[in-house]
């Protein structure tokens, strides 16, 4: 299948992108590929959304909004205790959200589908690419498809679909964070030399139904300390919307080096905080998910453009952190890759131009911010407070850490005391917390999760770190069991996959996980988070 762009990724950056091209320039043949059985299942975010950029780009959305879509009010920021929650007299600026909305990414994508669809779009949910392609020259010509119909044990099945390739001009990679194919090209063009290390954050979110009387719509809550330690980088987020319900999340950094520590255990924690726990208690937890989040800033930045393809958006790391915002980083990054390939008909001079508009100087400003933490909680802070009162004019520029060597061996750290207490809300566990993702997977497709040496598992890894995969998949994909012999074994639960590629990020040992794209329309469902 020939287009002139193709995009893939049916996100905010490669549905800002699409529109965007259509209404620069109606003549061009686009095509969005999107791996999600329908647009914005596998959309997780917050999510507070500066508006601005969406309505530059289509002003009608306010006609006919998500569903979820709730004004801003008031702001709280605070720090736990395992007892208190005490709120700071003063909101840093990065989290003031006066004009902003509180929104479902996952009900705005299909919107943003239906206008790009308006304007001659071809859009294709359930469609995932695999990897890409290239010309004799070495750039890249498009993507091939995965295969459909393929048995557990690689071989054809009666259903089997071989994958097409989509050629294009251009190809724009928009498919969010940690994406597969952009990693694939990050490492074949090198587009990462001599950057910072990238870094990540592994969010929880989920949506409840509480009682009448206790939310105040547009109120929006943020948090840090307990039940972390002040090693470790994190906090949560409560966002409360129209119809008596709330969002509620937890993001834990993946630079942490406690090899016991488990995320997905951290969020339940805070759950039962007494003041979370006053809120939610008798409510029902209607869906929940669980995505990674790319935090590395502006030095972690891969190189935008590479011949015939560019990096677009969270792809390419344009989240910005301190204020915990990337929709409208995605939309404006999508706009950009858009007015430049119809202004230049070309990648090249992409990155410098992302770097120079609005969007890179915004995460210039704030560059420091992510990596002051490295030095615990409280060095960061005092490091975001002279960033913020420098409006980031310092003159250095501080370095991340790469989060899969950060893990500390069993033998060489002692995990803190957290003061972790018994819990009652649900869910109960990991295997429930999939329930609520809605995630599913044809039981009888390949293993999507690669495990280059499973005897590293069983031996090494047990040795050095307690198979952390155990603790820090919030899924449980990833189990030890007895391989009837008195040792154990890895068994992969692929099934329960909700895709948020913490094992292809955490994993300790260099290339033993890699994360590939199931068959197309596998997965979670995001539609109401």
């Amino acid at each position: 299948m020939e287009y002139e762009v193709a995009i893939v990724g049916a996100g905010p950056a490669g549905l800002a992108c699409a529109i965007r091209l259509k209404q620069l320039k109606p003549s061009l043949s686009i095509c969005v590929l999107e791996k999600a059985a329908s647009l914005g299942a596998h959309s997780l975010s917050g999510a507070v959304m500066e508006p601005g950029p969406l309505d530059e780009l289509m002003p009608s959305w306010r006609e006919h909004p998500p569903e979820i879509c709730v004004p801003a009010g008031r702001d709280e920021f605070a720090i736990l205790t395992r007892r208190k929650r005490i709120k700071f007299p003063i909101v840093p600026p990065q989290l003031k959200n006066h004009g902003n909305v509180i929104v479902s990414l996952g009900q705005l994508m299909p919107l943003l589908g239906q206008e790009a669809e308006r304007l001659g779009v071809d859009v294709f949910p359930g469609f995932a690419a695999a990897e890409a392609v290239f010309d004799e020259s070495g750039a890249v010509r498009g993507v091939r498809i995965g295969d459909m119909g393929v048995e557990k044990n690689g071989q054809p099945g009666p259903n089997f679909a071989l994958g097409p390739e989509i050629h294009a001009k251009i190809t724009m990679f928009c498919e969010g964070c940690r994406g597969s194919v952009s990693k694939q090209l990050i490492a074949r063009y090198q587009l990462d030399q001599g950057k910072s290390p990238q870094t990540y954050g592994l969010g929880f979110k989920e949506l409840w139904q509480l009682p009448p009387g206790r939310v105040q719509p547009g109120l929006i809550e943020h948090t840090f300390g307990w039940p972390l330690d002040s090693a470790t980088y994190g906090g949560s987020f409560i966002y409360h919307l129209n119809n008596d319900r709330v969002y509620v999340g937890f993001v834990v950094g993946l630079d942490y080096e406690d090899p016991r520590l488990k995320p997905f255990e951290a969020f339940q924690q805070f759950k039962n905080h007494p003041h979370t726990k006053l809120l939610l208690q008798g409510g029902e937890i209607i869906s929940g998910g669980a995505r990674t989040i790319i935090e590395g800033g502006y030095q972690s930045m891969p190189k935008l453009e590479m011949p015939g393809a560019l990096l677009v958006g969270d792809a390419g790391g344009t989240l910005n952190m301190p204020k915990i915002k990337g929709i409208h980083q995605a939309i404006r990054c999508g706009m950009t890759a858009a007015a430049h390939y119809v202004e230049k008909g070309t990648s090249a001079g992409f990155d410098r131009r992302w770097r120079e508009h609005p969007g890179g100087r915004e995460l210039y400003k704030v560059r420091n911010f992510r990596p002051g933490f490295r030095r615990g909680l409280w060095w960061g802070l005092a490091n975001a407070v002279l960033e913020t009162l420098t409006m980031g004019k310092l003159p250095w520029t501080l370095s991340n850490h790469a989060d899969d060597t950060a893990l500390k061996h069993l033998d060489e750290y002692t995990a803190p005391d957290r003061d972790w207490g018994p819990r009652d809300l649900p869910p109960r566990d990991r295997v429930a917390f999939v329930f609520f993702a809605a995630t599913t997977h044809d039981e009888n497709q390949p293993v999507h999760l690669h495990v280059a040496d499973t005897a590293i598992c069983a031996t090494r890894c047990t040795r050095d770190f307690g198979n952390p995969c155990t603790n820090f998949c919030p899924a449980n994909v990833y189990e030890m069991i007895s391989d009837g012999n008195g040792g154990q074994k890895l068994q992969i639960n692929a099934s329960n996959c909700v895709h948020c590629k913490a094992c292809d990020i955490k994993e300790p040992y260099p290339g033993q996980i890699t994360w590939v794209t199931p068959e197309g329309g596998s997965g979670p469902n995001y539609q109401s988070l």
